[in-house]
């Protein structure tokens, strides 16, 4: 074989083993601009996410404050009928007090006045008590 064409067969073959050479580092570095574009959508939609969730992070403990604040009114508010129940009782008691000091006197001035007919304990004439009918209806006397 002559020189001349082994030296065109090795130009060759070093041509051909460039050529290929250059298409794969052309790929290799499309590859890494995909993977890099690829990542910048990652960190975008991180990026996104982390925006919503911060938000929706906010959104609840705002719930739960105002949760919070609403069950303390409630529990205020609970309280307050509690002690105004407490209240009426109270009152209730002394009235009843007052009520049993009153028929007590009256006992003492006129012995069997509230027995004899003249009324019952609670001030209120047996044939005058009155009831609602269980239909809504008018009052009706027993």
């Amino acid at each position: 074989m002559e020189t001349w064409l082994i030296v065109v067969i090795v130009v060759a073959v070093i041509v051909v083993l460039a050529l290929i050479a250059l298409a794969v580092a052309q790929r290799g570095r499309a590859g890494r601009t995909r993977k890099r574009e690829q990542a910048r959508d990652h960190l975008q939609e991180a990026q996104a996410r982390g925006v919503r969730a911060e938000k929706e992070q906010a959104l609840a403990e705002e719930q739960a404050a105002r949760a919070r604040r609403e069950r303390a009114e409630v529990e205020e508010r609970a309280a307050q009928a509690e002690q105004e129940a407490r209240e009426r009782v109270g009152k209730a008691e002394e009235e009843r007090s007052a009520a049993e000091q009153l028929r007590a006197k009256a006992e003492k001035l006129a012995p069997g006045l509230g027995h004899d007919g003249g009324g019952r304990h609670d001030g209120v004439a047996a044939e005058d008590t009155v009831r609602r009918d269980e239909t809504g209806g008018g009052a009706t006397r027993r």
